[in-house]
């Protein structure tokens, strides 16, 4: 299990997207890094073929893990997560005390 997975609500802690917030649609596990709705964005220029046109895209680049944090379900701020067991299964807790759900994909 992992501190942050695909649908949780996270806010950027620092960077030029510091204080932003959004869902994470993808974790790079291999690059430690997430894709996050709406944050990071860069463009893209596309060169135009038969089938499609060209233009500018603007697209989410990847933020590293540890730029990010979790959104306490409870409180709504930015929140360090640690695990407990629960009835055999691992889940994330907030400091709250709240647990982090785990998203359907």
């Amino acid at each position: 299990m992992q501190r942050i997975s695909v649908g949780d609500d996270v806010v950027v802690i620092s960077g030029n997207d510091k204080g932003k917030r959004g869902k994470v649609t993808r974790v790079l596990k291999e690059r430690e890094a997430v894709l996050i709705e709406g944050v990071n964005l860069v463009k893209r220029h596309l060169k135009a073929t038969p089938q499609r046109g060209g233009g500018i895209l603007e697209k989410e680049a990847p933020v590293a893990l540890s730029k990010v944090m979790p959104i306490d379900p409870t409180s709504g701020k930015p929140t360090r997560v640690k695990f407990q067991t629960k009835d055999n299964v691992k889940v994330r807790i907030a400091k709250s005390g709240a647990q982090i759900p785990e998203r359907q994909r």
